[in-house]
């Protein structure tokens, strides 16, 4: 955890021991997570597990029932109207005025937020929808909404940009577009939060994943450091010219398991032992074409850590 007085630089957001209800029904539980400034962070987890009550809480626009919120430096209950002017969310599903164009629905978001035109028509070009803004709303695709509607987010030019299911009824190509836009927007310094249930969403562009699951924090860090954390056991791909060498893999020593798919993969109790195997196969006139260790995919990530969590109650 950390400590809620140290420089508020190294985090954007920062929640601690946050309770949220909602009559009968616990929305969030004792959440602790920070957001650190200028990295990319998933909310990881599915349907009904907190993430969209935790965005509301973080704009302000919900008030916790006990704990500690901090954004920016600042507490959005006393501070909201300065939270919120440096804070761009996009919603799940963003409403419009749908009878009025994009143009029109952009100019009074730059009103709302002290913008001007020229940022208006900035954010649009950025996200493609400048070609669009003439038409009514109304007669928007999802995936040129779901392009407004980062325009909007971003006419600010929000310290933070929080992101609730951004690909949520998507084409692929749409989908691959938004995340790219993620990735460029993040390259600028920006704090992304990002909420998301599918797994391939935050592949390769989460800096840090919180794992939520029925209103609680299940594992947050690094996928890095959360592979370290739950997957302790490396796998390493192996192959060779005639596989049918490779059956001896199974009794050296270190090797725990091994299962064939796209090549042996050998699961070894330390990542110390491939140079052994590497010759001990060499010796058993292997002639090995791949030796590679497995990066785990944050698919396999999220089921270690899920089943390490089951395990643990």
């Amino acid at each position: 955890m950390v400590d809620r007085m140290q420089d508020a630089m190294e985090y954007a957001i920062g929640f601690w021991s946050v309770h949220k209800t909602f009559g009968k029904v616990t929305a969030l539980e004792s959440v602790d997570f920070v957001a650190p400034t200028g990295a990319v962070t998933v909310l990881l987890g599915p349907n009904g597990a907190g993430k969209t009550t935790t965005v509301r809480l973080t704009t302000g626009a919900l008030i916790p029932d006990d704990g500690t919120i901090q954004v920016l430096g600042m507490s959005p209950l006393e501070h909201g109207d300065e939270v919120r002017r440096r804070v761009g969310v996009v919603p799940p599903k963003p409403a419009f005025y749908d009878q009025l164009t994009g143009w029109e629905n952009l100019q009074f978001a730059a009103t709302i937020f002290e913008s001007n035109e020229a940022n208006a028509r900035s954010a649009a070009e950025r996200f493609e929808i400048d070609q669009a803004l003439n038409q009514e709303v109304g007669g928007y695709s999802t995936g040129m909404r779901t392009r407004l509607a980062l325009a909007r987010a971003v006419i600010h030019d929000p310290e933070i940009l929080m992101l609730d299911e951004p690909t949520a009824g998507l084409d692929p190509e749409s989908s691959r577009a938004v995340l790219d836009l993620i990735k460029e927007i993040a390259a600028r310094g920006r704090t992304i939060v990002m909420c998301t249930h599918l797994l391939h969403e935050a592949e390769g562009v989460a800096d840090q994943v919180v794992l939520m699951d029925n209103g609680s924090v299940r594992a947050a860090g690094s996928p890095r450091d959360l592979a370290n954390r739950y997957m302790t056991n490396p796998i390493v791909i192996v192959d060779a010219e005639d596989r049918s060498l490779l059956s001896g893999v199974a009794d050296l020593d270190g090797v725990l398991s091994t299962r064939f798919d796209s090549g042996l993969h050998v699961t070894i109790d330390s990542i110390d032992r491939i140079p052994d195997i590497v010759i001990e196969l060499v010796k058993r006139g292997v002639r090995p074409t791949r030796v590679e260790p497995l990066n785990p995919t944050l698919e396999d990530l999220y089921f270690a850590m899920q089943r390490s969590h089951r395990e643990s109650v």
